[in-house]
């Protein structure tokens, strides 16, 4: 039976969790533990949201103005509980690709666009439809998201200097990063493995502390007290500012918006993918539901919003969003109070932050990118379906290798004839005999009173016709009866049932009989409207009542 939503549910379709909250009751317990929730997760997002926007491409303090705005908004508007908005790994690639093609100006015009392009997702209820991504493709795709990250921080961690910019493909980024292997800085690949050893280190012995802000203090400590020669925020980007500028409109030109256009578009796709992904994670993990439309609306108007302040893609960010839950977030207001807390950092310490080696946030960037590979899902599926490892390994090629926008849609595109073989595989088609009790049918005065029925068992579609057409093709080589029973055909679609009005008029033409047996109002309404016509076919509602409809026409 379909599940038919009702009125109140739809009405609730575009509602933020944070008003949904607060109509259960929202008590001074439920913003303590919010508060405490916020705190923790704003530690985890002060180094990472730097780190990202590095890596990215453009100056730390923008990745501190998305996770203030963006986050902020994510979580006021979203249609998830626990939620954390922010900038995120997986769109290191595609941020620095854009800056480097059209400059940070353009990115701030692409952010703007692809907000736009996320509320017209949400405004037409896309988000219910992109949970149906393939397993396959997103564990390719977040595997490959995981090697590119790392290629990209190799040369801040080992410390090298390149002649020129860093090319962004990764086979002439690795060989850009060999023919600079003379320039290794020892003092940054120490600090550098130092940062994640006290990453992994604290996260095994203290799992509850905050270990990347600890291990980057500390590596931002021993380098200032033993002067040693690795390069930190300030010697490459200066002092960082105490508060978000003013908001400011990006350039609207016909030639800017055409060359972001591209960008927008696959930032639109990437970041609806990642935010329901990290939605369906916090669902896992707290045992709630969250509202697919109202968290891409809420995506949206961040990445409206943010960028007038300098910010750029914001996304739901899966390894915030665990930590929010694990902290014990009782609702969006942790999300919320998250952003203040990272702004009160900005407000009050931005002068520090200086002093953070930038080897160190490669460090905590490495460490990302491990937590990101889903390695035990990559040997499972692997492992037990060739079809499925045939899928992931084919969209974490592409990603890696060519692009992830390309990744994603030849994934999903392989993902979908993995599906249609299995379908078509499932579908059966078997021959018997109708026992025909007197009078005899006797269709072409031959003296031949068989009636050859074939049984359909499973969806009929234009996969299993396709695979199974040229069987019931065969038995229209002479003029007999053909009895198709359609009583365990759940649905057809237009181009199964097309087959069949192809068979009808094979029939006819050859003066023979097709009788269409058991099918359901609705296979019929789909036989119908392909040209499956009555004075072609008989149609009966069970077997029983074949050899009625076959005398009755044989003597009209």
């Amino acid at each position: 039976m379909a599940l038919v939503p009702s009125p109140s549910q739809s009405s609730n379709e575009f509602l933020p969790k944070l008003v949904t909250i607060f109509r259960e009751g929202y008590r001074p317990a439920d913003l303590r533990a919010d508060a405490l929730a916020g705190l923790t997760v704003a530690i985890v997002a002060l180094p990472l949201s730097m780190a990202i926007a590095i890596a990215s491409g453009v100056s730390p303090e923008r990745g501190l103005f998305t996770t203030i705005i963006g986050g902020f908004i994510v979580s006021m508007l979203g249609g998830s509980r626990f939620q954390i908005g922010g900038p995120a790994g997986a769109f290191i690639v595609l941020v620095s690709a854009c800056v480097a093609a059209i400059g940070v100006e353009g990115l701030l015009l692409a952010t703007l666009m692809s907000g736009v392009f996320l509320t017209l997702l949400a405004a037409l209820r896309a988000g219910s439809y992109v949970r149906f991504i393939p397993y396959p493709v997103t564990v390719g795709f977040t595997a490959g998201i995981a090697v590119i990250i790392f290629a990209s921080q190799i040369k801040d961690l080992l410390g090298l200097t390149l002649p020129g910019a860093e090319p962004a493909e990764i086979v002439h980024k690795v060989e850009a990063l060999w023919s600079a292997r003379g320039s290794l800085n020892p003092a940054a690949l120490m600090v550098a493995a130092g940062t994640v050893a006290l990453i992994v280190g604290i996260k095994r012995w203290a799992p509850r502390a905050p270990n990347l802000l600890i291990a980057v203090t500390l590596a931002a400590l021993a380098v200032a007290a033993m002067g040693l020669p690795v390069e930190t925020i300030y010697s490459r980007f200066g002092d960082l500012p105490r508060s978000p500028p003013a908001p400011a409109l990006p350039d609207f030109g016909l030639a800017a918006v055409q060359a972001a256009l591209p960008w927008a578009l696959s930032f639109t796709l990437l970041g609806a993918i990642e935010s329901l992904l990290s939605a369906v994670v916090a669902d896992g993990m707290s045992g709630r539901r969250h509202r697919p439309n109202a968290e891409l609306m809420a995506q949206g108007v961040a990445n409206v919003v943010t960028p007038l302040f300098g910010g750029f893609c914001v996304t739901g960010t899966i390894a915030r969003t665990a930590t929010n839950v694990r902290a014990g977030s009782r609702g969006p207001v942790s999300g919320m109070l998250h952003a203040l807390f990272v702004l009160a950092f900005m407000l009050v310490a931005a002068p520090l932050a200086g002093f953070i080696p930038l080897a160190a946030l490669a460090g905590v960037l490495a460490v990302v990118a491990w937590n990101m590979a889903e390695k035990e899902e990559l040997w499972h599926l692997a492992r037990h379906s060739r079809a499925d490892a045939v899928v992931l390994l084919a969209t974490f090629g592409l990603v890696v290798f060519r692009d992830l926008t390309e990744g994603i849609v030849v994934g999903f595109a392989l993902a979908g004839l993995v599906f249609i073989n299995r379908m078509s595989a499932g579908t059966t088609i078997a021959e018997s005999r109708l026992a025909v009790a007197a009078p005899v049918v006797d269709l072409d005065g031959d003296g031949d009173s068989d009636v050859v029925v074939y049984h359909l068992n499973g969806p009929w579609f234009f996969g299993a016709a396709a695979r199974l057409g040229s069987v019931l093709d065969q038995v229209s080589e002479r003029p007999r009866a053909l009895v198709v029973d359609f009583a365990a055909v759940p649905l057809i679609d237009s181009s199964g049932a097309y087959s069949f009005a192809l068979l009808a008029r094979k029939m006819a033409r050859r003066e023979g009989r097709l009788v269409i047996s058991g099918a359901s109002a609705e296979v019929r309404r789909v036989l119908y409207q392909a040209g499956v016509r009555g004075d072609q076919v008989l149609f009966v509602t069970d077997l029983s009542e074949v050899v009625a409809a076959l005398t009755a026409q044989s003597r009209a």
